[in-house]
């Protein structure tokens, strides 16, 4: 495999996902590595990338609205008082390179950048596949990632609703874009039903269940201490472990942020309980575990 290659990772004889290295910029999104298609055993594509409703969502990747003023979401950026707003702000996250890769996952080196390539951040990323024990239809997809400030300058992650957007929209960190599908899906954790009332949670897992003729399952772990649950259902199907739901987060200078998510790809539609026990599975998954060293 050559550096600038797309990765597709492996569980036995199924390609479940295909993470996109070096993907295209244009003017619209904020250019990131991705995984896109993610597919659930059966072959059933859970992911979307480029939607006509919002071109700058890309899957399953890291993505943040404000990055001390950088915007490494894509699309418009909000403004107090002014709202969405087009701005010459955008920046990219690329990929530097690979330290560890097998097929069912890799360790990588990525540097989130501003507008001029001035590096922002530092990442390093794991990313791994592996069965869930004792279901044959569903998997467990491991994504950490350690981000770390320059020495010299604190980083400010923010969102709209940091900047004053009503209506939960704290979006920013790692977010999965769901496949469309012929109806919402179903949104839920283990005591709440729905977007209105699972959105800003801070629940340890969040699901979102598509319902026939698309059925799978996606179970959600690994909310880090701060963190907030950013769903959308009704608009469009995603989910995001937000890092600034509510408040800026400061990365200081030199410091790093951590965070961990499993998230279960299943053939079914689950039920709460059914959900609550593959989320507790796939979380005692360790990343000493994760494939890549």
């Amino acid at each position: 495999m050559n550096a600038g290659d797309d990765i597709l990772l492996r569980i036995g004889e199924h390609t479940v996902a295909h993470y996109v290295v070096r993907p295209p910029a244009d003017s619209t999104t904020a250019a990131r590595p991705y995984l896109h298609p993610v597919r659930t055993f059966d072959g059933v594509v859970v992911t979307d990338a480029a939607p006509t409703d919002h071109r700058w969502h890309l899957g399953a990747s890291m993505a943040v609205p404000d990055v001390s003023g950088t915007n490494l979401w894509g699309g418009r950026s909000y403004l107090p008082g002014t709202g969405y707003t087009w701005r010459d702000n955008r920046g990219w996250i690329e990929h530097v390179d690979f330290v560890a890769h097998a097929d069912d996952g890799f360790t990588e080196r990525l540097r989130w950048c501003d507008p001029t390539g001035h590096p922002l951040l530092h990442e390093q990323r794991r990313v791994c596949v592996r069965p869930l024990p004792d279901r044959a239809d569903a998997w467990v997809l491991d994504v950490s990632y350690v981000l770390t400030a320059p020495p010299d300058r604190d980083v400010r992650l923010a969102s709209p609703a940091t900047h004053g957007r009503p209506g939960g929209a704290g979006y920013g960190g790692f977010f999965w874009r769901a496949a469309p599908a012929p109806h919402p899906p179903r949104v839920f954790t283990a005591s709440a039903n729905g977007e209105l009332a699972v959105n800003g949670s801070t629940a340890p897992w969040v699901a979102l269940s598509s319902l026939p003729p698309v059925p799978y399952t996606l179970v959600f772990t690994g909310l880090g201490d701060g963190d907030h649950w950013f769903v959308r259902s009704r608009t469009y199907p995603g989910v995001c472990a937000a890092l600034a739901f509510d408040r800026p987060r400061l990365v200081a200078a030199g410091c790093t942020l951590t965070g961990r998510h499993a998230v279960v790809v299943a053939d079914a539609v689950f039920s709460r309980r059914t959900a609550g026990r593959v989320a507790e599975a796939a979380a005692t998954i360790t990343s000493d575990d994760a494939a890549g060293g």
